[in-house]
């Protein structure tokens, strides 16, 4: 029968051949390299916390403390799933009670598989999100720095791809600093609802045991708990929140690296990225290819990916403790938090030392007509006609410098007053001077000096307060990092004193 065969070649217990194969080994090998070190930390702060708790001896602890010091993490990382234990927390659990006898199985009193794997999970996360944030940070420094760099170069700026208005380079450099701080504000936000503790929660509805839930929380560096104890192995929107923030983290990096590929083209000519970020043509002598930039276009792109995978597996799945949301996901997350570190690393170091054709784009605005709106804008100060009938006399004057070969600096009084007399029938004259600097890109940038606009001294503000807000996010962010690993640190002190009294 085809059973039968199935059954010889699956075997008759758990866990059958291809389950293994395709399930445990798999988590196996990541739980050994991932999910030990978390494993280990929450061993120990559940047996401090036993003990305080006058639930295990001193001297009971100090056996099971035995074991869990006698661990060969290095033999354990390099060893292969057999199948002879379940998984990764069996085999530690044994290797744990050969060490501390009898006395080693009641480390897991008053705790579940449940809340221990859940634990582990956010305390990786949580360490990843971290390293993170310091090269996402990082890139904001950068950023900064090249808005101060540029802060007086004229370009033009964009609207639907066309040709918009005239602004400053740094203009553009602090817009996107300020995309990249909401990223900061998401992925802040995801880490705050991950470092929250499940542990205490066992299986779904705590324990009967008179255990303090609070204490290890502390004891592992979390900033609290999560309060009831169904959602604290049940709910998964702590991943659902990182996915999204990492997803949108990668959309606007990619939309960025976009622009920067599109300036880079000779016909645009308005930056150049340098030489250890470019790959030349094994046919084109002349070719440098911005390569750096669309490998950051592609993997953040697979990074967007990696967070809809993880969006996608929580999707239609029940409120609770389930495998899908433990295993099979997180590597998901792991790759995206391990990509935002490599290519925000990357993107600073080109953006960093790009090279912007600062007297070309200049030129280039000159000679465009990005600059006709604060024409019309001078017309309606300068002769009180209303708005509207001024844009229609400046659309004219556009269409007639166009019409003659003229560019925008050559755009004279005889010209407005040509267009004047096509739209309302008469002659505005205003003065050659006053039509020169309205039709002055710096003038144009000069005076656009409300909050949040491209004016030199605006410019100059916004760079000076991002800097000190910056500065404060990363002491707060290295205050954290160390908070926790001085948290965890912590934990075999505590322990110290069970030995030396035994």
């Amino acid at each position: 029968m085809h059973r039968d065969r199935i059954f010889k070649m699956e075997g008759t217990n758990f866990p059958g051949a291809t389950y293994s194969e395709v399930v445990l080994a798999p988590a196996y090998e990541n739980a050994k390299h991932v999910l030990l070190e978390p494993m280990i930390a929450i061993h120990k702060a559940h047996l401090i916390m036993l003990v305080e708790q006058s639930l295990l001896s001193e001297k009971e602890a100090a056996r099971i403390m035995e074991g869990i010091r006698s661990l060969d993490i290095q033999a354990i990382k390099e060893s292969t799933y057999t199948g002879q234990y379940e998984d990764l927390f069996f085999l530690v659990e044994s290797k744990i009670i050969e060490i501390a006898g009898e006395a080693g199985g009641s480390l897991h009193l008053a705790r579940s598989r449940n809340d221990m794997g859940v634990a582990m999970y956010r305390m990786v996360l949580r360490r990843k999100l971290q390293k993170a944030l310091k090269s996402v940070l990082a890139f904001q420094e950068t950023l900064l720095d090249t808005a101060e760099t540029y802060k007086d170069t004229v370009v033009l700026g964009h609207t639907h791809t066309q040709q918009a208005q005239p602004m400053a380079f740094s203009h553009y450099v602090l817009g996107m600093y300020d995309v990249v701080h909401r990223d900061i504000k998401r992925l802040k936000a995801a880490y705050e609802t991950c470092n929250t503790s499940p542990l205490g929660a066992a299986a779904l509805t705590t324990t009967g045991f008179p255990i303090n839930r609070l204490r290890v929380a502390e004891l592992l560096g979390f900033s609290g708990l999560v309060k009831n104890a169904y959602d604290a192995i049940a709910g998964a929107d702590y991943l659902g929140e990182m996915a999204a923030a990492m997803q949108l983290a990668f959309i606007n990096l990619g939309r960025f690296s976009q622009d920067l590929l599109l300036w880079s083209t000779q016909e645009f000519s308005a930056v150049r990225i340098a030489d250890p970020f470019v790959q030349t043509s094994s046919i084109m002598p002349q070719k440098r290819n911005p390569v750096s930039l669309e490998h950051i276009r592609a993997l953040g792109s697979s990074g967007a990916g990696n967070a809809q995978t993880v969006l996608q597996m929580l999707h239609n799945t029940p409120y609770g403790d389930i495998n899908d949301t433990e295993d099979d996901l997180q590597p998901y997350l792991w790759k995206g938090l391990r990509l935002i570190d490599q290519i925000f690393r990357l993107t600073s170091a080109v953006v960093g030392t790009l090279e912007v054709n600062e007297e070309m784009l200049k030129k280039r605005a000159r000679e465009s007509f990005a600059s006709v709106t604060e024409l019309a804008d001078t017309l309606f100060r300068e002769t009180h006609i209303p708005f509207r009938t001024a844009h229609a006399i400046t659309s004219k004057v556009v269409k007639l410098a166009i019409a003659k070969g003229l560019t925008a600096d050559q755009i004279t009084t005889a010209l407005v007053d040509e267009a004047a007399e096509s739209i309302i029938g008469k002659r505005l004259h205003v003065s050659a001077e006053v039509i020169r600097t309205a039709m002055d890109p710096e003038h144009f940038i000069e005076i656009r000096s409300l909050p949040g606009g491209t004016a030199p001294k605006e410019i100059e503000r916004g760079i000076a307060e991002r800097k000190k807000s910056l500065r404060e996010t990363i002491h707060q962010l290295e205050n954290e990092i160390h908070r926790v690993n001085d948290c965890v640190g912590q934990l075999d002190i505590l322990t110290q004193t069970w030995e030396r009294d035994q």
